[in-house]
């Protein structure tokens, strides 16, 4: 095995047509660090397979019938210790997508996604970078951003308050959608140091992913001008 790529991934397959577990499984299957360690059928299924194989990556089906993605997603990130959720959809950016990255999912991959991106998008959010590019994080903050404005900058702004300066700027940076590697080379820090940065911030913060971290800095008034 090379020595450059994460050893060891494993995931776990959710979507109510076989079909399209099928074509994930083979596509993932021929990556030699990632393992698919189940499959499930729904939402309800998902839960339990989540806690009887412990992946680290779960690809989710967004509409499924029964227990669909979104109500599995929230129930899987509420899980001690829970693996990195990322929603598969037909459609980009629709309402289902943006809800589900609400719930805690660490981005979202349309079905359509060629077999090279899909493998390289398992191994970004099993490591913990950012799994939307910034354009797509800015729609999001958009999105979530309309509703409640007033009384959500000061809710925000004392959550932050237990900060430090640097965890400030990463958490800038974070909201702009940079990536780790990114963030290092503009902080002039090591890529395991920012990651060691993200990870205070999402415990400070009380924050499942990056998303909610971005989220969290606009609504504080971080990124503007």
């Amino acid at each position: 095995m090379a020595d450059d790529v994460t050893p060891g991934v494993r995931v776990l397959l959710v979507d109510d047509d076989a079909l399209v577990r099928a074509g994930l499984r083979m596509i993932l299957s021929s990556a030699d660090d990632l393992e698919i360690v189940g499959e499930a059928g729904d939402g309800a299924e998902a839960v339990t397979a989540v806690q009887a194989h412990r992946p680290d990556v779960v690809l989710m089906d967004i509409r499924m019938p029964g227990v669909d993605g979104l109500a599995a997603t929230a129930s899987v990130t509420a899980l001690p210790h829970p693996p990195k959720v990322v929603v598969l959809t037909t459609f980009a950016l629709d309402d289902y997508v943006f809800r589900a990255l609400e719930a805690g999912a660490a981005g979202f991959l349309l079905k359509d996604t060629p077999p090279r991106d899909l493998i390289a998008a398992v191994r970004v959010v099993a490591a913990g970078d950012a799994m939307l590019s910034p354009s797509v994080t800015r729609t999001l903050i958009g999105h979530v951003a309309g509703a409640g404005e007033s009384g959500r900058r000061a809710a925000a702004q004392a959550r932050l308050a237990p900060l430090t300066d640097r965890e400030r700027e990463v958490l800038v940076a974070v909201g702009r959608g940079l990536s780790n590697a990114e963030i290092g080379r503009e902080l002039y820090l090591s890529e395991a140091t920012v990651k060691t940065h993200v990870s205070r911030l999402l415990l400070k913060l009380v924050c499942t992913n990056r998303v909610q971290v971005a989220i969290l800095a606009h609504d504080a008034g971080l990124l503007e001008g």
